[in-house]
């Protein structure tokens, strides 16, 4: 499994939070601009030392050593300049120049401090969430039965921050079955659900032999965890009732079909030769934890033809809705069609590399990834796999 912690994507809170900061970054150059532009007016009788000097502990604030530096010699070099251009060379100036070298000294040394109890302190956050999100999203081994797999798992956010994919494999006595899923909403929320979609999914996937009954064991599972960990908001509102999780499980055994439930999730797709195909569900059915809108159409299996060669590939939303600085998607389909042809890890490998391409290495959602390829004859299946129940 590929696991990678990028930098989040131009989101609405997310950007006016970076616009925010680097303006307050701007403000302690201004500022010394400001004094230089007072220094050289008529007005250069108002004394700006003082200013100047609490300019290093301001640009601390927000920028590292480097940036503190930055700003002491700014300041410096402003009132260097102009103490010599006034003639001005006394006792303010050189308190002004005193204050200056303590304050940036000061500045310095705090900053350094600050920033490596910080880097320390996110160190270990992140050991923390990596290491939950090993224990949540397994990797997916090699060969599982009829099938060679690979899997992927990008996350868009910064620090500890977890997001709701999901995706397993195993091998049952049905076949290999594989389920992909998005849980609404982010953070911790996020993770218990998607933990209790994927423990149902892996208990239940080796005990009923019909894929709409596995589906119905997540989603009951859903429900229970938002019962049990619902509350209500200001309003008097249960937070938990929009809570849902979009899902695609498969099933692959020694036929060569997929059997596919739809859950709202984005269609699979498939690659034979150098066509891809979208496995588009005839009868759209919602999300798991919307189960009062399934009304005329209840849930079923939809086959498809899955043959020697070929390869399905399982994903998210995040994947698809992957915008590039212009605000085009991602084409998955057309980018699946024109990757050369190499064994399932290096053929996501190749869609990452060209997924960060697209979007210049910053994703607004988390991306997953299952990669299945169907081999050829099932006998194989039949020898190693698990022993009837």
């Amino acid at each position: 499994m590929r696991s990678l912690i990028r930098p989040s994507g131009p989101s609405a809170a997310g950007g006016h939070s970076r616009v925010l900061f680097r303006v307050a970054q701007c403000v302690p150059f201004v500022v010394i601009l400001l004094a230089l532009g007072i220094e050289l007016s008529p007005a250069h009788a108002l004394i700006t030392g003082p200013l100047l000097a609490a300019m290093p502990a301001l640009a601390s604030l927000t920028m590292g050593p480097r940036g503190t530096l930055s700003a002491a010699a700014g300041a410096l070099t402003v009132t260097v300049v102009t103490a010599t251009l006034h003639d001005s060379w006394g006792g303010q100036v050189s308190s002004n120049l005193i204050s200056l070298f303590v304050v940036s000294a000061a500045s310095v040394t705090m900053s350094n401090a600050v920033r490596a109890r910080r880097e320390s302190e996110l160190n270990q956050v992140r050991r923390v969430a990596e290491a939950a999100q090993r224990v949540l999203l397994r990797p997916v081994p090699p060969r599982l039965g009829p099938v060679q797999m690979a899997s992927m798992y990008v996350a868009a956010e910064t620090g500890a921050q977890i997001g709701g994919d999901l995706y397993e494999a195993v091998h049952t006595r049905y076949g290999v079955r594989m389920i992909v899923g998005d849980v609404r909403g982010k953070g911790l929320p996020a993770v218990r659900l998607a933990a209790a979609v994927l423990g149902a999914f892996r208990e239940a996937a080796h005990y009923d032999e019909d894929l709409v009954e596995v589906v119905r064991h997540c989603a009951a599972a859903l429900e229970r965890e938002r019962t049990t960990t619902g509350g209500v908001d200001q309003d008097g509102e249960d937070q938990h009732t929009e809570d849902f999780v979009t899902a695609l499980v498969v099933q692959v055994s020694d036929a060569f079909v997929v059997h596919v439930v739809n859950r709202g999730h984005p269609p699979p797709l498939v690659r034979r030769q150098d066509k891809v195909e979208a496995l588009t569900s005839a009868s759209p059915l919602p999300p798991l934890g919307l189960e009062e809108f399934i009304t005329d159409s209840p849930a079923r299996t939809e086959s498809y033809p899955f043959a020697p060669g070929d390869r399905l590939l399982l994903h998210t939303d995040g994947v698809i809705e992957a915008r590039s600085p212009d605000g085009d998607f991602f084409p998955l389909t057309e980018t699946t069609e024109s990757v050369r042809p190499s064994t399932p890890s290096d053929f996501l490998e190749q869609l990452y590399q060209e997924l960060i391409r697209h979007t210049h290495g910053y994703l607004a959602d988390d991306a997953a990834m299952l990669l299945a390829e169907r081999l050829d004859g099932g006998g194989e299946s039949r020898r190693h796999g698990p022993r009837p129940m």
